[in-house]
């Protein structure tokens, strides 16, 4: 149960931005830029942007954003997405690019203490061809989901068990992107 009253039965961050839509608003709108549009010199795919947040939801134990950022990144890596669940599980064994490799090294550093992002670690990444955007949407996406984590795990909202409810979120995810909820 919620720690805050709700009033609404939706999980997880939707149910946060259903109570206050002038603050889920822009966090929508930054998910969005972040997991859609994303830098203009970026090379990223949007499949690779929602593992990222999975990576980083799994990383902070967020079950919620964990479960319902692989179901988009499984939904939108299509036929691959297998890779998603074998990222989360080991990613130095999982069969994805050097680059998102290195990636997902700079996430897992920006997760537990951004102060050990170091030169060594962006160079890696730009050695296996990451952008300068790449960089920076992975860092931004890394800072936001901690963020995005904490608020859903600090007020203890909704997270489903049935993996049904997050397939479904995983497509509705892929395909409209982040849009408020309409209101009831």
């Amino acid at each position: 149960m919620a720690h805050i009253q709700l009033n609404n039965d939706a999980p997880g961050i939707r149910s946060l931005v259903m109570y206050r839509p002038d603050t889920g608003k822009p966090l929508y709108e930054l998910a969005q830029a972040l997991l859609r549009a994303g830098s203009p010199d970026s090379t990223l795919s949007d499949a690779e942007r929602e593992l990222i947040a999975a990576f980083v939801s799994n990383q902070n134990c967020t079950d919620f954003c964990m479960n319902s950022h692989a179901a988009a990144s499984r939904y939108l890596f299509g036929e691959q997405a297998h890779l998603v669940d074998q990222t989360l599980q080991n990613p130095e064994t999982a069969p994805i690019s050097t680059k998102l490799r290195a990636l997902l090294t700079i996430a897992a550093r920006v997760t537990a203490d951004a102060r050990t992002v170091t030169d060594d670690v962006v160079t890696a990444a730009r050695t296996h061809g990451a952008t300068d955007g790449d960089i920076h949407d992975t860092v931004l996406i890394a800072a936001s989901f901690s963020m995005y984590n904490r608020y859903v795990d600090g007020l203890a909202t909704l997270t489903p068990n049935d993996p049904a409810a997050y397939e479904a979120m995983g497509e509705r995810m892929g395909t409209l992107g982040y849009v408020l909820p309409k209101p009831n």
